[in-house]
């Protein structure tokens, strides 16, 4: 019982603090893989975000829900995402009503503008952290995976093309899991 409320206890700091939006709670995910390993390795928080991505929906919702679901089932999910969503809808409703009073405070506007380089500065460190994993960075170069790194260049180049950047995410991830199961990558 002390391990479920545990689980709520850190989706609802993730929930309270991730500030930007779902791939802002991939720090705290990370942290969480260190403090709690039992619940999930940091490798398993890769599969876990990739699976996350692919799926409809939030993906901080999306993580909250796998963790919960793969420490305690189904009561564990439910609760893991109501823990993720709680802070936000209480936060919200909060800074909804003060907003209608101070929507044009400079304090208000330096704030906001403040609050962006910092999430940035927290998913770029997210994302190195999963780039380190994919890639297995500072392991030298005879084990790395040469493969992984064309897949995830070729991606990353064809969504940037002009004509593609129109399409849809999930061809991106549908030509990424097929090249992954045609190269048999691991």
């Amino acid at each position: 019982m002390m391990t479920l409320l545990t689980l709520c206890y850190e989706f609802f700091l993730t929930g309270l603090f991730a500030i930007g939006g779902g791939l802002a709670t991939l720090p705290f995910l990370t942290q969480m893989s260190v403090k709690y390993p039992e619940w999930f390795t940091a490798e398993k928080l890769v599969n876990m975000i990739a699976i996350s991505e692919s799926t409809p929906g939030p993906i901080g919702v999306n993580m909250a829900t796998y963790v919960g679901f793969e420490v305690f089932g189904i009561p564990g999910a439910v609760l893991a995402t109501l823990s993720l969503v709680l802070p936000s809808l209480i936060v919200i409703v909060i800074i909804a009503r003060a907003m209608e009073k101070y929507r044009q405070s400079p304090l208000v506007n330096t704030v906001f503008t403040g609050l962006r380089p910092v999430v940035t500065g927290l998913i770029a460190a997210a994302g190195y952290s999963v780039l380190e994993i994919v890639l297995g960075l500072g392991q030298g170069f005879q084990n790395f995976p040469w493969l992984n790194a064309g897949v995830l260049i070729a991606i990353f180049v064809l969504s940037q093309i002009k004509p593609l950047k129109k399409l849809h995410p999930i061809l991106f991830i549908l030509l990424g899991a097929a090249l992954g199961i045609a190269l048999g990558l691991e």
